[in-house]
């Protein structure tokens, strides 16, 4: 693989154009993926955010959801924001029975967990692996992750959320290998750190 990476955005719901856009700036070439054929031309992926079982559903319909699993199970390195985390965890909790679950990621997460569209905020994180300043994040109906297995890094919390047991740093960014995935949009400010990161971590897979 060369120095520029070829890295997949899902295609289906979210802020497809915003992480095609950092993914770029990052180093990488970034292409939407819509079906397994081009699913099989990628180095990594980024799931983004949406309505997680929306996503689910369309995985199937587009007769994506296998072939997607395969590949992560193989070690394709994946990048899910909010909705995206949601997918790649083992398990969710507060979704649909129907539900469908990439298995990326030894977590359980779950969805919503910060509330509705009127509880977004904003905050400042330090992230493990990236160096100051502080990430500033965009919390939208954001999930957390309520449980992390032995192999999982915990790279960034937040605490103090209005509404929220302030008391409790909740997780809400987390690696696995070559899966990376945050509660929160990095693609939605201008700081490319998190994307760049990825993108890293997909060169270091190859």
């Amino acid at each position: 693989m060369s120095s520029e990476p070829v890295i997949g955005v899902l295609a289906m719901q979210g802020a497809v154009r915003e992480h095609v856009a950092m993914l770029a700036e990052a180093g990488a070439r970034a292409k939407p993926v819509r079906r397994a054929a081009e699913l099989s031309e990628v180095d990594g992926l980024v799931l983004p955010g949406g309505e997680s079982t929306a996503m689910s559903r369309l995985l199937e319909s587009f007769e994506l959801l296998e072939p997607l699993r395969a590949r992560i199970a193989e070690g394709l390195p994946a990048f899910g924001s909010c909705a995206g985390m949601i997918l790649l965890a083992r398990q969710t909790l507060d979704g649909r029975p129907d539900q469908q679950q990439l298995g990326g990621l030894d977590v359980v997460v779950r969805r919503n967990a910060f509330g509705r569209q009127v509880d977004s905020f904003e905050a400042d994180l330090d992230f493990a692996g990236i160096e100051t300043p502080p990430v500033h994040a965009v919390f939208i109906r954001a999930p957390w992750v309520e449980k992390a297995g032995d192999g999982v890094d915990v790279l960034a919390t937040v605490s103090g959320v209005p509404g929220v047991d302030e008391e409790t740093a909740r997780i809400v960014a987390v690696r696995q290998g070559a899966v990376l995935a945050t509660a929160f949009h990095p693609e939605l400010t201008p700081d490319v750190r998190v994307h760049r990161l990825f993108v890293d971590l997909v060169r270091k897979a190859a």
